[in-house]
């Protein structure tokens, strides 16, 4: 891990967090998935719909609002999230009639009979900032969440939370967690998006993936963060934050806080937070260590019983909280590019099998 300046934290975080987070998250015990449809190869919405129902998943992520898709989840036990493209965030943010056409057609043409829950407005839109049309969409995006969330409070709604999910990528320093801060080139977007969140109780989405942290600390340092410590093997490892004396016995919680930290150093200390994907790739290229099924089921295991246990846990910044989450993802899409673990993060194989044994509701790991 590196080492770097460390900024003394007062342990700001309010006390009645928790209530509020309790109030507002909905069940602790649903486990949400992202149906990606990267790939030829895949069950159609229907076979798929019926797969997530027999996976006993409480909530699933969609990148788009396929109207399909919603129309088959209406009557499903299952919250929905659902997304807008990165390509329609500056008409909507120009547009209150694009925003509200927007609502109509995805939102109020399936709800509540689809138990829409939150709409997020784009995807890691601030990983890519380099050319002109990517600056123009970062600064869109706040107008735009906060024209969608007019339209959905127009309609008397309540329970549809409004955001948008970033990357890790975001992160200046994650690491000790109270030296967490944003990029000094982010930071204008940043504190204008916390403010809103905030102000509307919505979740602060996070992608945030302990196997790439530790997969790149491996290949700086072959004695870098431990496969322990990635894996949330609680209990076979700790790390003491100098600045603050809190524990950690997994990485995710160190990479969690850096964000709250980070959020805290731009006045915002009590935002909630939400995992919009996470997981562990089961296969990968002959140099990409540590991609393999029993690595996979023993993180995504791990993952859910941690974050379905009541009471919450929550992290050591932030004990308590519950933190809506959803596991990349339900199948592998084989159409994407790069590494060969791009493709291999799904739960289930094109015929609707397990790659892995995962037990989505929490109470205890299957055994193999």
């Amino acid at each position: 891990m590196e080492s770097h300046k460390l900024t003394k934290m007062p342990l700001v975080f309010l006390s009645f967090f928790c209530l509020i987070a309790i109030s507002t998250a909905g069940p602790s015990s649903r486990i949400g998935i992202n149906y990606g449809r990267l790939g030829n190869n895949l069950p159609s919405p229907a076979r798929s719909i019926e797969l997530l129902q027999n996976m006993n998943v409480g909530r699933v992520k969609l990148y788009d609002a396929d109207h399909e898709i919603l129309h088959l989840l209406s009557g499903k036990n299952i919250d929905v999230a659902i997304t807008v493209a990165n390509d329609e965030i500056s008409g909507i943010a120009a547009n209150q009639h694009l925003a509200d056409q927007w609502v109509y057609e995805h939102v109020l043409a399936h709800y509540p009979n689809t138990r829409i829950r939150f709409v997020l407005v784009g995807n890691e839109v601030l990983s890519s900032t380099g050319t002109a049309q990517d600056l123009q969409i970062a600064r869109d995006l706040v107008p735009a969440i906060r024209r969608i969330k007019n339209t959905i409070k127009a309609q008397g709604i309540r329970n549809i939370k409004v955001g948008t999910p970033l990357a890790m990528d975001m992160m200046e320093t994650t690491f000790p967690p109270s030296n967490g801060s944003f990029k000094p080139e982010i930071r204008e977007f940043m504190v204008p998006l916390l403010k809103y969140v905030n102000g509307t109780r919505s979740f602060f989405f996070l992608d945030v993936y302990p196997y790439f942290a530790w997969s790149e600390s491996r290949a700086e340092n072959h004695t870098g963060i431990s496969l322990d410590f990635a894996l949330l093997r609680s209990g076979n490892e700790t790390y003491t934050d100098p600045a603050t004396g809190l524990v950690y016995t997994d990485l995710l919680d160190q990479m969690l806080d850096s964000v709250v930290y980070a959020m805290a150093k731009l006045g915002y200390d009590d935002v909630m937070l939400a995992i919009g994907e996470t997981g562990w790739p089961h296969e990968g290229d002959s140099d990409e260590y540590g991609a393999s099924r029993e690595n996979a089921a023993e993180f995504n295991n791990n993952l859910i019983k941690k974050m379905t246990g009541v009471p919450s846990t929550g992290t050591p910044a932030r004990p308590g909280m519950i933190i809506p989450t959803f596991i990349f993802s339900m199948y592998d899409e084989n159409q994407k590019y790069g590494p060969a673990t791009e493709r291999h993060w799904g739960l289930l194989n094109p015929d609707g099998s397990p790659v892995y044994q995962v037990n989505m509701t929490g109470k205890g790991i299957p055994s193999d």
